[in-house]
């Protein structure tokens, strides 16, 4: 028995066949489009997270604000104004996010001695505990050079064990009233006095 198809389902077959290559060869453009700007949204994403930030504020106006209106970034660039100052050279470690435990180094200009120092801006008022002074002391004996000195910066408080536990390790802390009354007598900072106006 001759089986002929007819000629419609020829073409329809034919239709089906160069609708298939097509499909075939659009849908990987679309796969390498899709993860491309999905690469390009994860980028912009973690830039956003990093220190450096076209939208950051000039040091001008960090000097002018109170604590609480700081965003941590701020807080640390803040500490590295008031340490410059006072004889210091420092490096911010943490550009980038990525911090290892410590904020700043800095180095005594006169002894090159380097101290690790780790900054807590927290608007919450909560207080540090131990495991914070634990992982300060493990990050500044992982600095290149290793540090010999580790300080503790916050803008709230200090728990009672982890002031324990700093006085153990040697470390250095400055809990937010010392921090105030070390930036007011510096003179450049004027957050305090520009808050105390709003009032």
């Amino acid at each position: 028995m001759n089986l002929t198809l007819p000629h419609s389902l020829y073409l329809e077959l034919g239709a089906v066949f160069v609708l298939a290559i097509v499909v075939n060869a659009i849908t990987p453009t679309k796969k390498r489009k899709s993860s491309r700007s999905r690469g390009s949204n994860q980028k912009k994403k973690d830039q956003s997270n990093t220190r450096t930030s076209s939208a950051k504020r000039p040091d001008v106006e960090i000097l002018l604000s109170p604590i609480e209106k700081l965003t941590w970034a701020e807080f640390e660039r803040l500490l590295a104004l008031y340490f410059r100052d006072h004889g210091y050279d420092v490096e911010e470690p943490g550009i980038g996010g990525n911090d290892g435990g410590v904020d700043l180094v800095i180095t005594n200009k006169r002894t090159k001695e380097r101290t690790a120092v780790q900054a807590k801006h927290w608007a919450d008022r909560r207080h540090v505990g131990p495991n914070i002074i634990r992982e300060l002391h493990s990050a500044r004996l992982n600095t290149k050079p290793s540090c010999l000195y580790a300080m503790l910066v916050t803008s709230s408080d200090v728990s009672p064990q982890a002031r324990k536990e700093a006085q153990d390790r040697h470390i250095e802390f400055w809990h937010g009233a010392t921090l105030v009354h070390r930036l007011e007598k510096w003179g450049k900072w004027q957050g305090n006095q520009r808050r105390r106006r709003s009032k």
